[in-house]
């Protein structure tokens, strides 16, 4: 055991570290930057991601653009509201990093006229020198390509097309913003919406900071005030504080030691940090008041409570760091970095708690009223009646369990996992109704791609039994997926066709003459100085793709959806034709939707094995093991249940979820479990372990958990409605734990373990009656 003279001079030492540690840690605080990269949520170590990237190099980002709704009551073909879009358009154009801008008023028709000689002319959508409301508008209505994609088709609003430079960097992103925001000032305009990548990083990133420092306002305001109901003085504010604050600031600035970015997920590392570090403060500090009124010295008063609350407080912080490394099943790089972080975070506060306020209670020991003796007569009436009924009412707790087991299952069976690319977002959110709206008006944001490679290396992209097998693909894809295409060789061909036909809406289909198709084929090398064409057709013209939006359906539909096309796809490679193959940034972020509900089974199995071993080691008995397991199983069942009943979906963030919940829950088992053993230690009966156990850990499992609560309650002031379901399913998980733990538990152990020491004790006083 440590003697105090080798305490007392190696107490500087560590002080000395602790500050220069913690001043190196907030120095690198302030080079965490805010991260908002979607694409680190695609499936790791996939094929279907390697494929993406190596699609994209061939072509350019799917998602680098901005769209522009702008409405006007008075209809999109008023002729003021035309000029005022023209002239924002010719003035978007004159942006930095804007690459092109389309729209109607400044796009034309190519017609060919008839004869030997075919003169092409162009003909503007929007003729300012010769407006006609009604023949211009017929004009725009008529070309299918052109409704939902610029203008609504209820004639309301136009859209514009803004194609910005790919991968644009964040600083150059948000000056973009500014600039695009600037341009639209001087126009009256009845309403904008402006959506895209751009956009919501900027939104998403200062929430994310605005969030990162409301939950840590929160987080110290709560710590403050527990700490005064706790121990109602300035030392038991400022003393616990310490230790709370510093952990917090080792983890973030660790995290500039590591360059590791802040994501959506850890903007919640504040308050679980907050509810960790005090979960393991108050114990300590709970036990060393009421030692310092006990022992004859503050030296001794610091030993008692180390060695009693040490070890339990060692174990809880074990299991809840496995809850939160098992995320690393989950195949999703901010999760599994998240776990990472909040794994380490929980080591760090246990460690600094159990160096660093033994230090701080032998200099700074405490007042002398703190040190007075309390009664709790409160807590003894009600948890002494508590217990009473628990045991006399056994066979009900048994049947009730059942029934809320069963109950829940019935639940669970109606979980879907589904996922929406803005369902993070309250329905309130400016840019959440803006995306909306252009959701619904202009056929969708959610990206489709469809690559086509060439399998029959006799023949390329221009071939004409390629091009009408691609036409019956596009065919099925308006009609029956639904999709607004925006960009692709056969429906460029139809347009070209049309135009050459005087604009004839009944050509709009693929030339039939292999002649035609050539012609169209050199327009469109020419086009944008062979730029243009090679946004979806490569350079050795084997491979071409098909670019369009949707609707943001969510993961279900489009899985339904995608398996019919497949089975399509599936048909149309029997020729020998071409390749298909669905890709692009939504459907690999939907692709890590079928990963869930096997990494969440992995990963949860893991966390409940490797705590089912802890406890096993401890204890010694399979039989405990099991009786510990089954309370914290209970909640988790329970949640999943609620879930089912709700309509909570299963998504990224509410998978997560169960694992840490099951290694917070599992503390207060650990608790109750190790008091128990202490008790059966110094040769108590069965029955009288356990109201010592319940009467002495009750109120700290009941405090502890309230505490909890309230810290994961922050959440819910989350704009992320991610983040505000996992407050308030963490802080329902671990109320049906307490009642577990309260009720269950002691039945449990009752009813099913076996005092090997007193069994063994009551055959030896058998025999001895026998022998005599």
């Amino acid at each position: 055991m440590v003697g105090e003279s080798f305490f007392k001079k190696y107490i500087w030492y560590a002080l000395i570290a602790f500050v220069g540690l913690t001043t190196f840690f907030v120095y690198n605080i302030f080079s965490v930057e805010v991260d908002y990269d979607f694409e680190k949520f695609f499936p790791l170590d996939d094929p279907d991601t390697d494929f993406f990237f190596e699609y994209r190099s061939r072509f350019e980002s799917d998602n680098d653009f901005l769209l522009l709704a702008i409405e006007n009551d008075g209809g999109a073909f008023e002729q003021s509201f035309l000029k005022s879009v023209s002239k924002l358009e010719e003035k978007l154009s004159k942006v930095d990093d804007i690459k092109v801008v389309r729209g109607i008023t400044s796009m034309s028709e190519f017609i060919s006229g008839q004869g030997p000689i075919k003169i092409v002319s162009e003909v503007p959508y929007i003729d300012f020198d010769n407006f006609d409301r009604k023949r211009d508008s017929t004009r725009v209505f008529k070309n299918v390509e052109l409704v939902n994609s610029f203008v609504a088709k209820d004639g309301l609003s136009l859209c514009l097309f803004i194609r910005h430079t790919d991968f644009i960097s964040k600083k150059k992103s948000d000056k973009l913003i500014v600039e695009i925001e600037k341009a639209l000032k001087p126009f009256d305009f009845d309403n904008y919406r402006l959506a895209g990548r751009t956009v919501g990083q900027k939104y998403y990133i200062e929430k994310m900071s605005f969030e990162m420092a409301l939950f840590i306002g929160l987080s110290s305001f709560l710590i403050v005030l527990f700490l005064f109901l706790a121990f109602r003085s300035a030392w038991g504010i400022i003393i616990p504080q310490i230790v709370i604050v510093s952990s917090m600031l080792w983890v973030v600035g660790g995290m500039g030691v590591a360059n590791e970015p802040i994501n959506i997920i850890l903007t919640i590392l504040p308050s679980i940090m907050f509810v960790v570090s005090m979960s393991d403060v108050i114990h300590l500090v709970s036990r060393y008041l009421d030692a310092l009124r006990e022992e004859d010295s503050i030296f001794n008063a610091i030993m008692v409570a180390v060695k009693e609350v040490g070890m339990a407080t060692f174990l809880t912080s074990i299991t809840t760091a496995v809850g939160f490394f098992s995320l690393y099943f989950v195949q999703v790089q901010p999760i599994q970095i998240f776990g990472l972080i909040m794994g380490i975070g929980v080591i760090v506060a246990f460690i600094l708690t159990f160096l660093m306020l033994p230090i701080l209670f032998y200099i700074f020991p405490g007042p002398i009223h703190v040190r007075e003796k309390k009664k709790d007569h409160f807590w003894k009436k009600y948890l002494r009646r508590w217990f009473i009924l628990v045991i006399r009412k056994r066979k009900i707790i048994f049947i009730l369990s059942g029934v809320v087991v069963a109950f829940s299952l019935f639940g669970i069976s109606r979980i879907e996992a589904n996922n929406f690319l803005m369902d993070d977002m309250k329905p309130t959110e400016p840019m959440k109704m803006d995306f909306n709206y252009l959701d619904e008006h202009y056929g969708g944001v959610r990206p489709f791609q469809l690559a086509i490679k060439i399998k029959d290396t006799s023949i390329n992209v221009w071939d004409k039994s390629v091009l009408k097998q691609v036409d019956s693909i596009e065919r099925y894809l308006q009609e029956d997926y639904g999709v607004q295409i925006q960009t692709s060789l056969v429906s460029l061909l139809k347009v070209a066709n049309r135009s050459d036909h005087l604009g004839n809406i009944e050509y709009y289909k693929l030339p039939t003459k292999t002649r035609k198709i050539r012609s169209f084929r050199k327009a469109l090398r020419m086009a944008g100085k062979g730029k243009f064409i090679g946004t979806f057709i490569d350079s050795n013209e084997m491979f071409m793709r098909i670019s369009g939006s949707i609707p943001d359906w969510g993961n279900n539909k489009v899985s339904k959806k995608n398996d019919a096309l497949k089975e399509l796809l599936r048909k149309k490679e029997k020729s020998g034709l071409a390749e298909y193959k669905i890709t692009g940034t939504a459907e690999l972020i939907d692709k890590n939707m079928s990963y869930l509900a096997s990494s969440l089974v992995k990963g949860l199995a893991v966390s409940i094995l490797i705590v089912a071993i802890i406890i096993g080691l401890i204890y010694r008995s399979f039989r405990m093991l099991l009786i510990s397991i089954v309370p914290n199983l209970l909640p988790l069942i329970v949640i999943a249940g609620f879930m089912g009943y709700v309509g909570l979906e299963l998504k990224t963030v509410t998978s997560i979820i169960f694992t840490i919940a099951f290694g917070i829950a599992v503390d207060d088992t650990i608790h109750f479990l190790g008091k128990f053993k202490y008790e059966l230690g110094k040769g108590k009966g069965k029955l009288y372990a356990l109201k010592t156990s319940y009467m002495t850990t009750g109120k700290a499992m009941i405090l502890t958990t309230l505490i909890l609560c309230a810290g994961f309650l922050l959440l819910i002031f989350s704009s992320f409605l991610g983040t505000f379901y996992m407050g308030l399913l963490l802080c329902l998980t671990l109320f049906v734990a307490l009642l577990a733990d309260l009720t269950l538990l002691p039945v449990l152990l009752l009813v099913f373990f076996k005092d090997n020491r007193q069994m063994q004790k009551q055959k030896n006083i058998t025999i001895k009656r026998l022998n005599h």
